[in-house]
């Protein structure tokens, strides 16, 4: 990576021409820099020199320091939808009498779908149901429930991790405005809960099917619309989860969105000769309002997304080309005055579109720099 520069012999007469430090090294030194972080230092130079070298001729073509904003970003094409799919699958034995439609949405309290004239009914809970509920019943499934029954309107009991004779009498009131029998038990299998309103995905099984325990229904996915991006393993660092991107809907509408989730997707090779291919799946939802209101108008939809992995504001810039491999270590330019040039070590910053940010003593605004042709 590091060019060699000759020595003059000791009588001063020059035996060959210097060798100029090599760009061709320095593009893959700089791509591995940008890879590893984008804004990574590098060491300036070795040795007591001042650092500078004069060089001999003068570069094939000349650049000037820019000041800029630099902007480490990507756009990628993104599927507009709905999120993950969830499956809603059955507890209870019987016939399916009713079920709901697709893109149907359901809220707490609200019929999922019938076995045998009786609704299951949604609650909201980012945990299961796994057990009846009954007078002496305890544990935070208990308090998970009453809280939605509070929220639905019922009281006269205590919203605590303890079922009560007050909870079996609010759960028999609910039990009579459903239409069940009134037992006072909540059954394993008549609620099903969700973290939120849900949205009827697809149907797993019709009205008239036999359902029992283990029997997939249906599944949803939450109301709020997602978009799903698949990326090279290579562009990780662009996919950090909580960080903001920029999606460009079908219209042209540019709204912010927030990255949820990020994971390793293998995805198996087409045919036997095929090998299996790695990505980064990325999860960003459209929560804000502007957004949602944005996107409303689409189910489905092919859109942009653009990844932002790092910005710098105000900086020094040059072309990721300009940057020169020096041999005492490190990165330096080609500064050009007049007919004459030398060699200027400079610490690098952020990469980014074809740039990199630079600063040192030798550069500024403005300074010619050497670039290839």
């Amino acid at each position: 990576m590091t060019a060699v520069r000759e020595r003059a012999p000791e009588d001063g007469v020059r035996r060959g021409r210097r060798r100029r430090p090599g760009r061709r090294a320095v593009l893959a030194a700089a791509a591995a820099v940008a890879v590893a972080g984008g804004a990574a230092a590098v060491a300036l130079h070795s040795g007591g020199g001042s650092g500078k070298g004069r060089a001999t001729g003068l570069p094939p073509n000349t650049t000037q320091v820019a000041r800029q904003t630099l902007k480490d970003e990507q756009t990628e094409d993104g599927q507009l939808g709905y999120g993950q799919a969830y499956t809603a699958t059955s507890r209870l034995a019987g016939t399916l009498t009713k079920v709901p439609e697709s893109g149907d949405v359901i809220r707490r309290g609200q019929e999922l779908y019938e076995v045998d004239g009786d609704p299951v009914v949604l609650m909201y809970g980012s945990k299961p149901a796994y057990r009846p509920l009954r007078i002496g019943t305890e544990g935070p499934d208990v308090e998970r429930f009453e809280k939605n029954l509070k929220a639905l309107g019922y009281s006269g009991f205590t919203v605590d991790k303890e079922y009560t004779a007050d909870t079996a009498e609010a759960v028999e009131k609910w039990q009579d405005d459903l239409g069940l029998d009134e037992t006072g038990t909540v059954e394993l299998g008549r609620v099903v809960f969700a973290p939120e309103p849900v949205r009827i995905d697809a149907l797993q099984a019709n009205a008239g099917d036999p359902t029992g325990p283990g029997r997939k229904v249906l599944t949803y996915t939450g109301t709020d619309k997602a978009v799903t991006v698949e990326l090279d393993t290579t562009d990780q660092r662009m996919a950090r989860k909580g960080a903001g991107v920029e999606v460009t809907l079908p219209d042209g509408t540019a709204v912010s969105g927030r990255i949820d989730e990020v994971s390793t997707v293998v995805q198996p090779g087409q045919g036997q000769d095929d090998d299996a291919t790695t990505k980064v799946e990325v999860t960003v939802w459209l929560r804000s309002a502007k957004a949602r209101k944005a996107a409303a108008k689409y189910a489905l939809a092919a859109v942009d997304v653009t990844f932002t992995a790092g910005s710098r504001k105000d900086v020094l810039t040059v072309p990721v080309t300009a940057l020169v491999a020096l041999s005492e270590g490190g990165f330096g330019v080609e500064v050009v005055k007049g007919s004459a040039s030398s060699y200027v070590p400079v610490k690098t910053g952020l990469f980014a579109d074809g740039r990199v940010e630079v600063s040192g003593a030798g550069v500024a605004e403005g300074t010619a720099v050497g670039v290839p042709k």
